[in-house]
């Protein structure tokens, strides 16, 4: 098992038997989440290991052990676990609501559905779930459509935007995680070379915003009462990551701080602190929430292990080495790859972790710094699940609004735009020679 290994389309015949059961099942039912991703993804293993014939059993269970057993894969599935307690201790403890309605309180009302991007950008990189963003502000955007006037399409269409720009950038995001452990960069570097290159896309979304509803004006009512101690874990956290202190203990800090807010607050009973770490407010988030992306990680490292060892990737490899040169085709083989896949898999950190290996191939093979294909691996599966009509997130944000996905994607102003300023900086802004550094824990 040592040696380059030889080329082998045939050996990408797992991945394709997933995405054929997957999207097979979709098309069929109507419903992409009728077959859920791990089975799919047992059912591509068990592929793997049929086709798989120069190795007996033991030799290809060790193979796939020392997948998973990669310091990446480690790290990777231990953030997960860590991220989940937090963002269930600081929502438990009130966080969501606070900030939400911080950011409702000081929204001029002339710019109503720009400020719900705004404000969707801000919880979304502070809670790290775009999922999360939808629903948290999905019933502000309806509000708002009622009072102003303006289409319930575009109103939530801003909180979509707002919430992609978060799952992209966020330090406690499942899709930051995943890019960054798999291209092997630093955190903090990634979300700086990552927001650089989609701030014009930010700023241009406003812009829209502002002036598709510049003739808008509205009144907020209701309790729209917060605390800032809620607020504050969230910019321990953000703050933190920034700086680049070790992101466990940022992630260990944003929890103790939640529970010590929530408890002084009233929102979480000193017995039940522990409980919200596990299964956050509701009994589905907390670090339980965060188990199926973590089992998901640890098979597709076992898939991608075998596809690996059997020519698949070097496959991949020299057909995008034919068809691409210099570190421009690189990026834009990284940039595709990722789209395509994200597509396929509509879960972008489902995406990443199959895309990522591969991604870190070309990287390597054309010295694109790690941060840069980190930031374009994250980038383009989000420009995909801000913009597939079957992603959970368009699918959340219209049955929560009673739309259509259809109604909303022509507002979806952000993922476009993110990928044109992607595209921009491939083509346009030099890529300095990677550097060695070590990895963020």
């Amino acid at each position: 098992m040592e040696g380059k290994v030889k080329a082998n389309g045939r050996a990408l015949l797992p991945i394709i038997v997933f995405l054929v059961i997957f999207l097979g099942s979709g098309f069929v039912s109507g419903d992409f989440n009728s077959m859920p991703a791990i089975v799919g993804f047992l059912i591509a293993l068990l592929v793997a290991f049929i086709q798989d014939r120069k190795h007996d059993f033991h030799e290809k269970i060790h193979v796939v052990a020392q997948g998973v057993g990669d310091d990446n894969i480690i790290t990777m599935c231990l953030i997960f676990l860590v991220a989940g307690g937090f963002s269930g201790a600081v929502t438990a403890a009130g966080g969501v609501e606070s900030t939400v309605n911080l950011g409702l309180s000081i929204l001029p009302s002339s710019v109503a559905v720009a400020g719900l991007f705004v404000i969707g950008c801000f919880i979304s990189i502070s809670m790290g779930t775009s999922m999360g963003t939808i629903a948290a502000l999905a019933p502000i955007a309806v509000g708002i459509s009622e009072k102003t006037g303006f289409g319930m399409p575009i109103c939530i269409g801003a909180v979509v935007c707002g919430a992609m720009f978060g799952d992209n950038l966020s330090m406690i995001s499942d899709t930051t995680i995943a890019a960054v452990k798999t291209q092997g960069c630093e955190m903090k570097d990634k979300f700086k070379e990552n927001f650089f290159i989609v701030l014009p896309a930010a700023v241009i979304t406003i812009i829209l915003f502002v002036i598709l509803t510049r003739n808008g004006s509205f009144q907020l009512s209701g309790d729209l009462s917060y605390n800032i101690w809620r607020v504050l874990p969230y910019l321990v956290v953000l703050v933190g990551a920034l700086i680049g202190f070790n992101v466990f203990l940022v992630l260990l800090a944003g929890i103790i701080l939640s529970l010590v807010v929530g408890i002084a607050t009233g929102s979480i009973l000193p017995a039940d602190m522990f409980r919200v770490i596990a299964q956050g407010a509701d009994g589905s988030g907390g670090i339980m929430g965060m188990y199926d992306i973590t089992v998901i990680s640890m098979v597709v490292a076992c898939i991608v292990s075998l596809v690996k060892e059997m020519g698949g990737i070097q496959f991949i490899l020299e057909f995008i080495k034919k068809r691409i040169k210099g570190k421009k085709g690189g990026e834009l083989g990284i940039a595709f790859l990722s789209l395509l896949v994200d597509m396929c898999t509509a879960n972008n950190t489902v995406a990443i972790v199959m895309a990522g290996p591969i991604a870190k191939e070309i990287s390597d093979e054309f010295e694109i710094s790690p941060k840069r294909s980190a930031s374009l691996l994250d980038m383009f599966t989000s420009v995909g699940q801000g913009l597939i009509p079957y992603g959970a997130q368009l699918l959340s944000a219209a049955s929560l609004t009673q739309l259509t996905p259809y109604q909303i994607i022509p507002y979806c102003f952000y993922p476009i735009l993110m990928a044109v300023s992607g595209l921009v900086f491939i083509l346009f802004v030099k890529n300095r020679k990677p550097t060695k550094s070590g990895l963020s824990a």
